[in-house]
């Protein structure tokens, strides 16, 4: 995923970080309270990095272990500061192994 590091995203942005339709997002919004994005004067959404980490725990909780709505939102709920951790570790490990991608193609180049 990209670096975030703007204060404000818009929903076309967030929907492409996470690879889901900005429908889905919104209809996330409906099931999870805990996601509320800013609005401008005019309804638009704004996503905070804050929101965006939510985003991102119930993308993994849905899409990638394949939960039902109901039971992510009893992970999200009692297990969100595990859940982070476990995301951390796994976008670390995604860095690392890119690096080493691009290592052994150096290597390999070289022969």
């Amino acid at each position: 995923m990209e670096s975030i590091n703007k204060k404000y995203y818009k929903i076309r942005d967030v929907s492409e970080f996470l690879g889901v339709p900005p429908a889905t997002i919104r209809y996330w919004e409906r099931e999870f309270p805990e996601l509320s994005p800013d609005r401008t004067s005019t309804g638009l959404r704004q996503y905070t990095p804050s929101d965006i980490e939510t985003l991102r725990i119930i993308h993994y909780l849905i899409k990638t272990k394949g939960l039902k709505i109901e039971a992510a939102k009893t992970q999200f709920r009692q297990n969100r500061n595990n859940i982070t951790k476990r995301l951390k570790v796994i976008s670390e490990l995604q860095d690392l192994r890119s690096e080493l991608e691009v290592m052994l193609m150096t290597l390999t180049k070289r022969r």
